[in-house]
């Protein structure tokens, strides 16, 4: 990072500091909700710990399985590689691995707990669709979240709200299961159930928003460092006009598969302007071409 052309955002510093100390305490909620439930100790360790452990180390794999990607090599996808090869060349980065997603959705994503063990991947889709400059500058767009290591930190995000919908689960089936019995205890025993799902609901929530508020600044550090590091602006508003265009002729189906990935895309999965867009995890097309067509003016200036 220190060595990387790819300046440093202040301001996602920031917000990834401030994410990263609630979500150290949403966890530790977590925690305390679980062993409220009567679970004992060693397995909220291997709850919340095996979820932790699991959503960081091997979120690489994780991503690159939901999204039926899979590592090329040069000799297999030389377009792609050239590209990043000049990119890092650019940047002065260690190459990440680079992989191919076989779906027809035009997107691409970074993914990895840190710039050693990370993965650019761009679909079938984007590759069919864009012309070099694009591709280049989405894929600079996505190198940029390398390295601004802000992959790991979302990653973390979606597993306190994995972790607070499994607690929400658990104490939904403990209130069905023991809302047939009689006494006061049994009644005691039911409240503090659904008293816990409905906390693990606001923690979801919480973490949900979290996530949204990050990733929405993110993706707005990606798209300007994107664009300082090829000097073209313009080509990386293109190319989101082009992705964003022909994202609405992809079969909603197609869609609501790919919408789980949607806080790691280079752009969201939606289709038209539906109630999605309003809790999207990128800023709107609008804010993200504006910010572009400011930069193309400074570094035109």
């Amino acid at each position: 990072m220190a060595t990387s052309k790819i300046e440093s955002d202040h301001g996602l510093n920031v917000r990834m500091f401030v994410t990263g100390l609630a979500l150290v305490v949403l966890y530790g909620v977590v925690v305390t909700v679980l062993l409220a439930l009567g679970v004992s100790y060693v397995p909220v360790i291997v709850i919340a710990g095996g979820l932790l452990f699991a959503q960081f180390y091997f979120s690489d794999k994780i991503a690159m399985f939901s999204m039926q990607a899979h590592e090329v090599t040069a000799q297999q996808e030389p377009r792609l590689h050239e590209i990043v090869d000049r990119l890092c060349l650019m940047a002065n980065m260690t190459k990440p691995r680079v992989g191919v997603s076989e779906l027809d959705i035009p997107n691409a994503f970074a993914t990895g707990r840190n710039p050693n063990h990370a993965v650019i991947c761009a679909t079938r889709g984007l590759m069919h669709r864009l012309n070099d400059e694009e591709l280049e500058a989405v894929l600079a767009h996505e190198l940029s979240h390398v390295a601004h290591r802000d992959v790991a930190v979302m990653t973390v995000a979606s597993g306190v709200g994995m972790l607070a919908g499994l607690v929400s689960r658990m104490a939904m089936w403990g209130a069905m299961l023991n809302g047939g019995g009689r006494g006061r205890n049994q009644d005691n025993i039911v409240l503090l159930e659904l008293a816990t799902m409905l906390i693990s609901v606001v923690i979801y929530a919480i973490a949900f928003l979290l996530t949204m508020a990050l990733s929405r600044y993110r993706e707005l550090a990606a798209d300007r460092s994107g664009a300082i590091l090829i000097g073209k602006p313009s080509v990386l508003a293109s190319a989101l006009v082009h992705v964003t265009g022909d994202m609405a002729k992809i079969p909603r189906t197609d869609l609501r598969r790919a919408e789980s990935m949607n806080q790691f895309f280079f752009a969201p999965a939606l289709s038209g302007n539906t109630a999605a867009t309003i809790f999207s995890t990128h800023p709107s097309l609008e804010r993200r071409l504006d910010q572009l067509a400011k930069l193309e003016k400074e570094l035109n200036g």
